[in-house]
């Protein structure tokens, strides 16, 4: 290329001029209008030139000819009508090289300025016609109705971007909490983000503004919805994540209304067994409001009835109706330290579905007749009319056993129950319960709960024992039903009851994971033939769909085939996983903020694994599970370490520990 050659380069999608001040190899060494020198590839240029510049000039002499000259094309490319030209030539489609653009763009004699201007004017305005390598192809009419909608989006994304960033910004150089106004569309665009990642629809636009923006990372724009108000503190990112609905439309709240105000009338069903003279007994946790289920015994002449009642929830929610799809959706209530989310409205599983007191309630009863040894001759399932004579709490039945009836025989009874399963080779896992609350002034409280202590093994082997008869029922009638079963286990470690926390840990990782199907197959943990859940319609809906199997029985209705209940279980499959995962992480959560509070305080722990780094620790006092350096330590399985909290960060699920 001749030196002072006047070239044209495109850079950050602007176009410079300049001037070749050295060729080598197609390498040019270039002085633009902005008096900048710079490198650049031939192959690079946009545009070059007939006409050459007096390299032995002034430096200024040279830029300011540039600068001329760029004004010049700019002009020139100011007058170019590009959509009156597409109106002309889009119908032939054809290519149209550089030289024939330019004499349509300008009238004779043409100049190298006016191609330059040409190049400039289309690189501009990109609409109307495809432009590359010095060749000209007009678009169709609907590939720039395409680009129109894409040009429409791309400034609505820029437009949202700056909004983003605006709002970060202002709230990082804000000391004001909440006093930046929120753009409600920015807002949720961010937090679908924080939520979902990449899954998010918009992700790319919230990529862009923490890109811009002083964010290192998706975790820092949670301190900045806290302080505009968006979130709380402690919001429940569980719940959003997994996009667990949280209320009830108006038409499931309607119909509850119609429920409370217009109850179904049970009473005069004549497929039902008038069991009100008999006395029910719940035992619960003290802070219970939804009562699913109650106990009764009774002497005979020739030695007991044992009555294990369970509200019959399906004679008010109809399988299919509003409320029972919405129940569905739902597939079962969800209780946290810090809040309950029901798979019923309130007024159902608090008043008309729970067994309340000295209420006349329709249910579910398992009648088993025992002689005066308390060995079981036989039982009858029958719907029931029923009314609950007394409530007690955990506590209370405690105190009542060994000193009052029918406590004391149902306890007799349960440890029969239990004795019966580990002989048919059930696993007892003995581990206590930490139950975590808050209370009314904000702190954390907590409590470790043996849940062998005789109440809840009472209630725990009472509810066994119906769930067990019930599939027994089902499987007799062959019936599909919401089957669990269980393998053996990997290995055994112990037999009976076992008290030690490091031998219950190791016989829980044996187990074989347990399986729910629609057919009765052996449940090796519980000890028994078949099993399903049915004792907790309020709280399951795997259990309200055993419940309508056995009414089925009862010619209430058809009962669910296998195919339904397949479709069913599938369609609540993840909304079931999710529960467990909200339960288990609110817990934690709770407890590592609980921990925050007391670094430096030392507890008490267990090593139950070893890994070549870190062991794996359970802090006694709160069951919960963590990591301590291995550097330095030798530990065996079941030592008891103890160990100082050093970090601990519940919104990051973070907990150190050291010795």
């Amino acid at each position: 290329m001749i030196i002072g050659t006047i070239v044209e380069y495109i850079d950050q999608h602007k176009i410079f001029s300049a001037v070749v001040l050295q060729e080598k190899k197609g390498k040019l060494k270039l002085l633009n209008e902005n008096n900048r020198e710079v490198n650049f590839s031939e192959k690079r240029l946009s545009h070059t030139s007939q006409v050459c510049l007096d390299t032995t000039a002034s430096r200024d002499s040279m830029v300011q000819n540039l600068k001329n000259l760029t004004q010049h094309r700019i002009k020139l490319a100011q007058t170019i009508d590009i959509k009156e030209l597409w109106e002309i030539l889009h119908e032939e489609a054809e290519e149209i090289d550089i030289s024939a653009m330019t004499c349509f763009c300008f009238d004779p004699p043409l100049t190298s300025d006016h191609e330059a201007a040409v190049i400039r004017a289309f690189l501009k305005d990109r609409l109307y016609f495809k432009f590359n390598r010095m060749m000209f192809r007009p678009y169709t009419p609907e590939q720039i109705k395409g680009k129109k909608r894409q040009a429409k989006e791309a400034e609505k994304k820029e437009i949202l971007i700056k909004n983003g960033l605006e709002w970060i910004l202002s709230l990082i150089n804000n000391k004001n909490e909440g006093s930046s106004k929120v753009d409600n569309k920015t807002i949720n665009i961010l937090k679908n983000y924080f939520l979902f990642g990449t899954d998010s629809n918009t992700s790319h636009i919230a990529k862009a503004i923490i890109k811009q923006s002083p964010l290192n990372s998706v975790e820092q724009l949670f301190p900045l919805f806290v302080k505009s108000g968006v979130w709380n503190i402690n919001e429940n990112i569980d719940i959003l994540a997994m996009q667990i609905p949280t209320t009830f439309s108006r038409d499931v709240l309607n119909q509850e209304d119609n429920l409370i105000t217009s109850p179904i009338n049970f009473l005069d069903d004549p497929k039902r067994k008038d069991l009100t003279d008999i006395p029910l007994i719940t035992i619960d946790g003290q802070s219970t409001l939804d009562f699913d289920d109650a106990i009764s015994l009774e002497k005979t002449d020739t030695g007991y009835t044992l009555g294990i009642h369970i509200i019959d929830v399906d004679a008010y929610i109809q399988s299919g109706d509003i409320i029972d799809l919405s129940a569905r959706e739902r597939a079962s209530s969800i209780y946290m330290p810090d809040d309950k989310i029901p798979m019923l409205p309130s007024k159902l599983s608090e008043d008309l579905c729970s067994l309340k007191e000295n209420e006349i309630r329709p249910g579910i009863s398992t009648i088993i007749r025992m002689n005066r040894f308390f060995e079981i001759q036989d039982y009858e399932i029958v719907p029931s009319i029923i009314k609950v004579h007394t409530q007690m709490s955990y506590a209370e039945a405690n105190l009542l056993n060994g000193k009052n009836d029918p406590i004391t025989s149902l306890y007799k009874i349960a440890t029969l129950l239990r004795d019966k399963r580990l002989k048919a080779g059930a696993i007892q896992i003995t581990l206590p319960e930490v139950n975590i609350w808050l209370e009314e002034n904000g702190e954390i409280g907590y409590a470790k709960i043996d849940r062998e202590n005789p109440s809840r093994m009472l209630v725990s082997e009472m509810m066994i024992y119906a769930n067990s008869l019930m599939a027994e029922f089902i499987s007799y009638h062959k019936i599909p039903a919401v089957f669990r079963s269980q393998a053996a286990p990997k290995q055994r470690i112990f037999n009976g009851i076992e008290t030690s926390l490091i031998k219950n840990f190791m016989q829980r990782k044996q187990l074989s994971r347990a399986i729910i199907s629609t057919r009765p197959e052996m449940h090796s943990g519980l000890g028994v033939k078949a099993y399903v859940t049915a004792t907790s319609p309020i709280r399951r809906y795997h259990d309200l769909l055993t419940q309508r199997q056995i009414k089925s029985v009862f010619g209430y209705y058809k009962p669910y085939s296998k195919n339904e209940l397949d479709n069913i279980l599938q369609s609540i499959s993840i909304a079931v996983a999710s529960t467990g995962r909200v339960q288990f992480g609110r817990k934690r959560y709770w407890i590592l903020k609980y921990l925050e509070s007391v670094k430096g305080k030392e507890f008490e722990t267990m090593v139950i694994d070893k890994y070549r780094d870190f062991y794996t620790v359970l802090i006694k006092e709160f069951m919960l599970e963590a990591k301590l350096p291995a550097s330095g330590l030798k530990f065996s399985n079941g030592d008891i370490v103890r160990a100082t909290i050093q970090h601990a960060d519940a919104r990051r699920d973070q907990l150190s520990l050291f010795v």
